[in-house]
């Protein structure tokens, strides 16, 4: 389970048939004379190119490699249009089992007198200098770059350095270290203008076909490259141990400077490993994973110990109080009451701004929705990392169809403070939250399409998610408001008076922002460890996979929030203080701040970022996370405090 968890659910599904498979993950079978079972051609696609050290990827022509094929285009998701991926089939010729010594794909010259060339040698500086990595895919695998680490640990990234740029002297991590003998010049430029690729097979003979076994088929199970930098003359040599330098100044008059694109192709059979287990020698060497296992089984177990105390403490408080209270009879015995019987008067009062707090609950609650369904998804494998793109585009569909509930829960908040304005409502359920987060995204998109960046949305996928919004989400959103406001009002256990009680002075614990900024702690202390692997999938080019612990995690923070919030609320009641409906939303809601300040330490101490677009995109994205988060974290605490507050004033007699 541990090694396997996204595609679980595949396997079953691959092993019982041919009838059905997930998509992304269907085999392919090659052999060396193309059939109608079995294909011999080996399509290799380049994606985009990215780095750590900028949060600004470009698409691989951006760089003036060879050329790519733009009339066949693999069909692209609405996911990876938005995260940036541009997949094109590249010009590198692969059979199967043929192999290749040294093969040339294309030649660049570039002349000192040419402008334009000048250009293409400066975009190849840069991208060597922010060490921006190649991505590519071979039959829906990517190919993936093996190199020692420390303790002779192998790590296994899924790109690989378009070059290296020797500053003072090279280090473990530097891509110039494949090779210290060769890469020693400092502030030098080395191109890797030449790939090694292995590409190692799993027999045909052991495989279920469907048709039965071939000779000389198979079907892939990794793809390994190493890059090398080689100074071809006119006939290339493939081992030659002169590196490729890029010259650091200008070209001279009349200097010319070609580059040859070379390749090598080696095929190995291996029979252990099954297609089925190919994606395991690239999960298994992400590093610190498994020493993070134990961490995280750590943490929700204090979690999940901490809500239990809280539960029991809860619990045997309310009991006594409860019991207390049933017990009064006389009036003078009335005049004993104390702590939160007292409000009961007061507790259902409408908030202020009850307008805002039903939008942001309406829209919290959509958003708590589609986390939960997707992560669902994923646990069972249909949002697996082969199936690229899959999982933003499955949120974002969730997102737009979940318009109905946003649109009901906001009506029917609204409705119990009082609100008759529902065309407003319905407006600012549809239109705030989509609005904020759309005009961050359009904003860092017009950064995006300024920089000639792959991750600039085509202007055809804006109209589309614009489609999506207006076309389906609002509509949804004011069929869900009809039904809201159409059905009574939530009735209150108890009367509200129409005199407020006056608040006694409150002691600093249960002030307001005392007790805001406490309560986003514990469900911070249960996400953090995973915001660290999520962090790096996204910015750091590594893979993540282990979605049952991220939903486990989820339930854990959903619990978590809903203890801690209730808890403060009970607290906040009995110091008499029955402002509780924004309260509750902004303590938990409060997680999101320490999300943010995470998000900020993993840029300083994780990331390389220095330029100022990159750093602007960077917590341009991050706003829009926290934000979100910030709407689920609010209303999980919000309603885990309504149905408590209902709950303890039904079960107490009120005169």
């Amino acid at each position: 389970m541990t090694r396997t968890i996204f595609i679980l659910c595949a396997l079953y599904i691959i092993r019982g048939g041919n009838a059905f498979y997930l998509p992304g993950l269907a085999p392919v079978n090659f052999c060396m004379d193309a059939t109608k079972t079995c294909k011999s051609d080996i399509s290799l696609y380049v994606n985009r190119l990215n780095s750590e050290q900028s949060v600004i990827p470009y698409e691989y022509h951006h760089f003036d490699f060879c050329s790519i094929d733009k009339k066949h285009l693999p069909a692209e998701n609405l996911g990876q249009i938005i995260f940036g991926e541009r997949i094109r089939l590249s010009s590198y010729k692969l059979k199967f089992l043929k192999e290749e010594r040294c093969a040339t794909v294309c030649r660049k010259t570039y002349t000192g007198d040419n402008e334009e060339d000048e250009k293409k040698l400066q975009l190849l500086r840069t991208g060597m200098q922010l060490s921006y990595q190649h991505h590519w895919i071979v039959d829906n695998m990517p190919v993936t770059w093996c190199y020692p680490l420390k303790d002779d640990y192998q790590y296994c990234s899924i790109g690989f350095p378009m070059g290296c740029y020797l500053k003072e002297s090279w280090t473990q991590q530097d891509s110039c270290s494949i090779d210290p003998s060769m890469y020693n010049k400092p502030k030098t430029y080395y191109l890797f203008n030449h790939v090694d690729l292995v590409i190692t097979y799993h027999s045909g003979a052991d495989e279920d076909w469907g048709t039965g076994p071939k000779e000389n088929s198979g079907r892939i199970i990794s793809i390994k490259v190493t890059p090398r930098s080689i100074k071809h003359d006119k006939n290339v040599d493939c081992q030659s141990k002169i590196p490729l330098e890029i010259p650091s100044e200008p070209l001279g008059q009349g200097q010319k400077l070609e580059i040859a694109y070379t390749y090598s192709v080696h095929f190995q059979k291996n029979n252990t490993i099954k297609w089925s287990s190919r994606w395991d020698y690239i999960l298994e060497s992400m590093p610190h994973t498994n020493i993070q296992w134990f961490s995280i089984l750590n943490s929700l177990v204090i979690v999940l110990f901490l809500s239990g105390m809280v539960g029991m403490i809860m619990l045997r408080t309310l009991h006594k109080d409860i019991a207390r209270y049933n017990q009064i009879e006389s009036g003078e015995d009335a005049q004993e009451e104390f702590g939160w019987k007292l409000v009961h008067g007061d507790v259902f009062r409408p908030p202020r701004k009850g307008m805002l707090l039903s939008v942001l609950l309406g829209s919290g609650v959509q958003v708590f929705f589609m986390t939960l369904v997707t992560l669902a998804f994923a646990c069972l494998g249909f949002l697996s990392p082969a199936n690229r793109g899959a999982l933003m585009t499955c949120a974002m569909v969730l997102y737009v169809c979940l318009g109905t509930t946003a649109g009901y829960v906001s009506a029917r908040i609204y409705k119990s403070f009082g609100g008759e304005k529902w065309k407003s409502n319905v407006l600012l359920t549809s239109m705030l939250s989509p609005g904020l987060v759309f005009s961050l995204f359009f904003i860092m998109n017009l950064i995006f399409w300024a920089k000639d960046s792959s991750a600039a949305v085509p202007f055809s996928t804006l109209v589309t998610i614009l489609a999506l919004w207006f076309g389906i989400s609002v509509p949804l959103t004011f069929i869900g408001a009809y039904f809201g406001f159409k059905k009574r009002a939530i009735e209150h256990p108890v009367r509200t008076n129409q005199i407020p009680r006056q608040i006694p002075e409150q002691s600093f614990c249960t002030q307001a922002i005392p007790g805001v900024i406490m309560g986003g702690v514990l469900p911070f202390g249960c996400i953090f460890i995973q915001l660290f692997f999520i962090l790096n999938s996204l910015w750091s080019s590594q893979m993540y996979y282990m979605f049952g612990f991220l939903f486990l995690v989820f339930l854990i923070l959903v619990i978590t929030c809903s203890k801690t919030t209730i808890l403060l609320c009970y607290f906040h009641l009995c110091a008499e203080d029955y402002h509780w409906w924004w309260r509750s939303f902004l303590t938990s809601g409060f997680t999101a701040f320490y999300l943010l300040v995470y998000c900020i330490h993993y840029f300083v101490t994780k990331l390389n970022i220095e330029d100022a677009t990159s750093t602007f995109l960077y917590f341009g994205y991050t706003m829009i996370m926290v934000y979100l988060f910030f709407l689920l974290t609010g209303s999980i605490g919000f309603f885990a405090s309504f149905w408590f507050v209902r709950k303890i004033y039904s079960v107490v007699k009120v005169d």
